[in-house]
């Protein structure tokens, strides 16, 4: 984190999760593939935690309202992340590995939030339709402590999981074709699992808390300044183009439109925010 943003950040109170390649440096398919789960995990937690430091200090009406929007897009995000790994990412692993147990923790795990999750998205969408001067962040930040233990315990351990994998007995040999095909596994599900969940929503918000900073103070070093790997074009329209739909609720992001970590939203001045309020 560049030391010109002011604490509270994006890091806390949920601490970004260590990559298995950062911290083992190999290469094989699964601790590729839990990498990538890892720094999506990332964007997720500095989703929520950017929602922690910010929920208490939201007080204007259009403030609230943006702010509504921006908790749901990350519910959504959750919730389809969720669902896709269930539908299409587990079962396609367990096919591959002719292990129908090898997700048996990963799938309790996450009945364990869901019930919160749910809660959290019925009080925004449900009890303030209609209604945003009403929203009460202290009442957000208790629903949210309801299941924020085991959601964090979930998001840590699905990455350990999916990197033991490389040692399952029946995981693919090195250079075979069923490695390839793994390989293209997570490779195509990672690129569509976040554009099919939301184009004009979550993936603005997945660039926008994405981390692209570089040098000593950066996340693992700034090795992951460039993942993923998108054009530059087409990231850029994605994020100020796409974006441009919702464009009040990324004043709330952790990072700017560079990718590049900035001072919380509510966290800010006066004068800073009436800044940010005439660039949108």
């Amino acid at each position: 984190m560049a030391s010109a943003v002011a604490m509270p950040w994006a890091d806390t109170p949920l601490a970004l999760i260590p990559t298995p390649q950062f911290q083992t440096n190999k290469t094989d398919i699964f601790t590729t593939g839990a990498t990538h789960m890892c720094l999506l995990h990332n964007a997720i937690f500095r989703g929520y935690n950017s929602i922690v430091n910010q929920a208490t200090r939201i007080d204007d009406g259009q403030d609230k309202a943006d702010f509504i929007g921006y908790c749901l897009t990350w519910f959504k995000f959750v919730k389809s992340h969720h669902d896709d790994e269930e539908a299409v990412l587990f079962p396609t692993v367990a096919k591959l590995l002719n292990d129908d147990n090898v997700w048996k923790d990963t799938h309790a795990e996450h009945e364990a939030f869901l019930p919160g999750l749910a809660a959290f998205h019925d009080y925004l969408s449900h009890d303030l339709d209609g209604a945003p001067l009403e929203f009460d962040g202290d009442h957000l930040l208790e629903l949210m402590a309801a299941f924020e233990k085991p959601f964090e315990h979930h998001f840590r351990s699905e990455i350990a999981t999916i990197a033991a994998l490389a040692d399952h007995p029946n995981a693919p040999a090195p250079g075979s074709p069923q490695e390839a095909e793994a390989s293209a596994l997570f490779k195509s599900w990672g690129k569509a699992t976040v554009s099919k969940a939301g184009t004009f929503d979550v993936v603005p918000f997945f660039l926008l808390n994405l981390d692209r900073s570089t040098g000593p103070s950066a996340f693992e070093g700034g090795r992951w300044a460039s993942w993923p790997p998108i054009p530059a074009p087409i990231r850029w329209g994605l994020v100020n183009i796409a974006g441009a739909w919702n464009s009040g609720w990324w004043q709330f992001s952790s990072c700017d439109s560079a990718g590049q970590p900035q001072t919380l939203y509510a966290l800010r001045g006066g004068s800073d925010k009436a800044e940010e309020k005439d660039e949108l």
